[in-house]
């Protein structure tokens, strides 16, 4: 646990890696934070403590009574019958997780909870927060940033994650990048996951693992995981974000989520609910 610049708190164990900012009051925003280092240390052992039920598929009704593990069997659930374990929840339920205990201990003004792009956010009358929305990657590691939500409390935005096949998880689809917006950081972190999936292609030019073959202990099992992309075709980039759009249509229609943003090889497509038309850009 450390402060970075800018009044931001940084939270670390394992594989979580957090990063917090509030905005309010200075003992407001003091509590806040001395609540999120309370409760941060705990996280990691409980979800140890239950990680076999918790990468196994939602269909066979994975049984835990955690509260992060709730959140993301929670999350999960609304996007059954597709086949999806918890995991794809985590880091979004970790973050609802910590913005909530800090939500309890203070009354602030705004805040994020950023764990590693899947971030819970917190707004409220005349404070809104503006993400920055990463796009292409080209062939560096660090994808740009091209575009932006502002989020205000009426467009009733919770959560935002981003997923895609050049991110820290596996991806069965090509995505250089899928941004979601929800209400909360959980679900907006499984609908992320499962866009990105949906963005794909049958091509020579991407190539694909087993995710077992490259972890062992994968939640994926045999999935074939894409694990590089050549040059695509005008006709495939199309093709494959056509398909991601179409099941980011179906989560809207169904009020999974508020908006979203894809993009492949330069290449961007959005939508969005009414509230949020003029916020996403």
């Amino acid at each position: 646990m450390q402060r970075l610049a800018g009044d931001r708190l940084h939270l670390s164990h394992g594989p979580i890696d957090v990063v917090i900012k509030a905005w309010g009051g200075r003992a407001a925003v003091r509590a806040a934070y001395a609540a999120a280092c309370r409760r941060f240390p705990a996280i990691l052992p409980e979800l140890c403590a239950e990680l076999a039920e918790l990468r196994l598929p939602m269909q066979r009704a994975p049984r835990v009574s955690g509260r992060v593990a709730t959140r993301m069997t929670a999350a999960c659930r609304p996007f059954l019958p597709v086949m999806v374990t918890p995991m794809a929840a985590v880091a979004g339920a970790v973050a609802d997780e910590l913005l909530a205990t800090m939500k309890g201990a203070a009354c602030l003004q705004r805040a994020f909870v950023n764990d590693g792009g899947d971030i819970a956010v917190l707004t409220s009358p005349g404070h809104a927060l503006e993400i920055g929305i990463a796009g292409d990657h080209g062939r560096g590691p660090v994808p740009a940033i091209n575009g932006r939500a502002t989020i205000d409390v009426a467009a009733g935005v919770g959560g935002i994650a981003t997923s895609g096949a050049r991110g820290r998880s596996f991806s069965l689809g090509i995505a250089d990048s899928v941004t979601t917006l929800a209400v909360d950081a959980a679900t907006a972190d499984v609908a992320a996951t499962l866009v990105a999936n949906a963005v794909n292609v049958d091509s020579p030019v991407v190539v694909r693992r087993p995710a077992r073959a490259l972890d062992p202990d994968s939640d994926l099992g045999d999935e074939p995981v894409t694990v590089a992309v050549g040059a695509l075709s005008r006709a495939e980039i199309s093709a494959a974000l056509a398909r991601g759009m179409e099941t980011a249509a179906a989560y809207l229609a169904r009020g999974l989520i508020s908006g979203a943003a894809l993009s492949l090889a330069g290449e961007t497509r959005t939508l969005s609910a009414p509230a949020l038309r003029r916020a996403l850009r």
